[in-house]
């Protein structure tokens, strides 16, 4: 499968048009730099450094640390793993710089603070910026529902309504590898946002900036901290059209893959 082949599949539809371009194989990392100057020449890190794509360091002493400080994004060749990484710089670029800064200010608040390891905020923004998807519905309801893991009743019994309110905007480049081949159990780790019905009549592309601009308000605001509780499980083999399977009511009963939402704990 060549990038080109993705284009047209579901889920993909952020980053379609630069999958489109390559028929072949992956670019290398002056091909990406190049897609990035086109697409988002104003990318920057979390500390302002302009954005380029470069071949793993010998000795690479902290991912996020790395780009904070050169702008420079470790990008393995012929990985797609890393492809998608960086076609996630070309369509979230101030999500991806917020992700970024929010790495290095946890990382500076715990250092003062005394406390040894990575932290619970940082493991977070790392499973957003793997496996993230931006749920964007013009029904409340619909976003109630999936938040609250009633998979048959949003995705089934409101399919109609789902498919014609909501939107899944992948943010994490994991997912995008994963969903070359999708498998059971597939989960990404979404963040919820209901919108005014004119937001779907925007071009895509008008669409995907506006989106990139709130994601990245979203996670830096303080008055809702980013933390674990931002982040809601949605079984992505559950939004209807990714597998026929789909196509039944009893597709969405199997707990193994549509679980129910845990109790609290008190």
């Amino acid at each position: 499968m060549t990038p080109a082949g993705l284009a047209g599949r579901s889920l993909f539809e952020p980053i379609a048009p630069l999958l489109a371009r390559f028929t072949g194989g992956l670019p290398g990392v002056a091909g990406l730099d190049a897609l990035l100057r086109e697409h988002a020449p104003g990318a920057v890190s979390g500390s302002g450094r302009p954005i380029r794509f470069v071949p793993p360091p010998v000795d690479l002493p902290a991912y996020e640390q790395h780009i904070d400080a050169t702008g420079e994004v470790p990008t393995r060749p012929d990985d797609w793993h890393d492809f998608f990484n960086a076609l996630a710089w070309c369509v979230w670029p101030r999500s991806k710089a917020a992700c970024n800064a929010l790495h290095l200010t946890e990382q500076r608040s715990r250092l003062a603070a005394g406390l040894a390891g990575r932290g619970p905020r940082r493991d977070a923004l790392t499973q957003f910026d793997e496996c993230g998807i931006l749920v964007v519905t013009t029904d409340p309801e619909i976003s109630a529902l999936l938040a609250s893991h009633a998979w048959e009743a949003a995705f089934w019994q409101r399919r109609a309504r789902l498919v014609a309110s909501t939107r899944f905007l992948v943010f994490g480049h994991a997912s995008w590898d994963q969903l070359r081949a999708p498998f059971f159990g597939l989960c990404a780790k979404a963040i919820h946002r209901v919108v005014e019905a004119d937001w779907l009549e925007l071009p895509p592309p008008a669409r995907q900036a506006e989106a990139d601009a709130w994601l990245a308000a979203h996670l830096a605001s303080p008055a809702q901290p980013f933390g674990k509780a931002s982040l809601v499980p949605l079984p992505l083999l559950g939004i209807p059209g990714l597998t026929p399977d789909s196509e039944c009511a009893d597709y969405y009963r199997d707990t193994r893959q549509f679980r129910p939402r845990r109790p609290p704990v008190l």
